[in-house]
């Protein structure tokens, strides 16, 4: 609980893919949190993921480290299978302009 007002998972992650769906990183990074949380979604490895990876696409520089590092968070939870997946499920996102990604 946060100043007074409750703790709603689910409101938030409806906030957090509206920002993801219009390009906004750190609503894809926070919806992928949830996804690993299994925080008002059902826990999906894979989704979460992929939301990270998209985020992470954006970011110049650093980008590939971060992503090697997200990477290594993931390969306990993970399969190699699963994280291939998941790359491709964010390619895919991309292409419709991260819009009904999750399929």
């Amino acid at each position: 609980e946060g100043r007074g007002v409750p703790k709603d998972d689910q409101l938030a992650v409806q906030w957090y893919r509206k920002a993801a769906e219009q390009g906004h990183a750190s609503g894809q990074v926070n919806l992928g949190g949830m996804y690993k949380e299994g925080r008002g979604v059902p826990k999906n490895y894979v989704y979460a993921y992929m939301w990270i990876d998209i985020a992470l696409v954006g970011i110049e520089g650093e980008g590939a480290g971060l992503r090697e590092a997200v990477g290594t968070l993931f390969e306990e939870e993970m399969t190699p299978s699963q994280i291939q997946k998941a790359k491709e499920l964010a390619r895919a996102c991309e292409r419709k302009q991260y819009k009904d990604c999750e399929v």
